[in-house]
């Protein structure tokens, strides 16, 4: 069943599948509810799945402000205030990770399951440093050529032609808010997540390295981290068949 919820103002998307005890599904960035709809699968074995569209994904408003990580997680805590869900199970996928972190170290989580998940700010190079400050010291010239609305448009299509390509697809609002979500460190809230915790990961993960994974297993105080040899980033579509066994086995078992 496909439903659309208005949350924080917007219109949202959400599919609902299976029977049992809650669990939301959240994707990764530039992806959809459709991406981790195997995930889904798995789950409505044993749970009733609310798999959603984040806004700015798939069939879901765009947000009309610059958001981070709080208000994507207080949309995820209305949305469960909206359905009645309590105590329920997270998993979160790449930045669906970060959400789900955020959400589980103040609500009251059933479990959750972290795959390839985002949360720990990255180490950055001195060649990182001089692009950010090249970046910012072209847009006070602009500002001041230009003014605030041409040169705003200026700088959004020198990083699309030099960023991400999670950056350069997205739109200019979409891009804003991944500047400010990639760059939020969420590691002082690990130590606050009481619910048994799953790590799934890839071993050769760029995005969201295997050490992410480690450390998260070790602040969080009750965590098991699974890898799998030759997966990437998207270790669930890459290693479908090992991956549903550890996740059916984790959602069956004893909190």
């Amino acid at each position: 069943m496909e439903k659309e919820i208005e949350l924080a103002g917007l219109k949202v998307k959400v599919e609902i599948t299976g029977e049992g005890r809650p669990l939301i599904l959240m994707h990764g960035w530039g992806c959809d509810h459709t991406t981790v709809r195997s995930i889904a699968a798995v789950a409505a074995a044993t749970h009733t799945v609310y798999n959603i569209d984040f806004p700015g994904f798939g069939a879901s408003q765009e947000p009309a402000e610059v958001w981070g990580v709080e208000e994507y997680t207080r949309l995820i805590e209305e949305l469960a205030r909206h359905e009645g869900i309590e105590n329920p199970v997270l998993i979160g996928h790449s930045f669906g990770g970060r959400v789900s972190i955020l959400y589980s170290s103040r609500n009251k989580t059933d479990k959750v399951i972290l795959v390839d998940a985002a949360g720990i700010r990255p180490r950055r190079s001195l060649k990182y440093y001089l692009k950010v400050y090249s970046f910012k010291t072209a847009k006070r010239f602009w500002q001041l050529v230009l003014g605030k609305e041409k040169a705003a448009a200026r700088i959004d299509a020198a990083r699309a032609k030099r960023g991400s390509s999670d950056y350069a697809s997205a739109s200019p609002m979409m891009r804003r808010i991944l500047s400010k979500v990639v760059n939020e460190d969420l590691t002082d809230r690990l130590p606050l997540i009481y619910a048994p915790t799953l790590l799934i990961w890839g071993e050769n993960d760029t995005a969201t390295p295997l050490s992410d994974a480690k450390k998260m297993s070790r602040l969080i105080p009750d965590a098991g981290l699974v890898s799998f040899a030759g997966c990437g980033h998207y270790s669930f579509l890459e290693n479908p068949g090992q991956f549903r066994a550890v996740l059916s086995s984790f959602l069956k078992s004893k909190s």
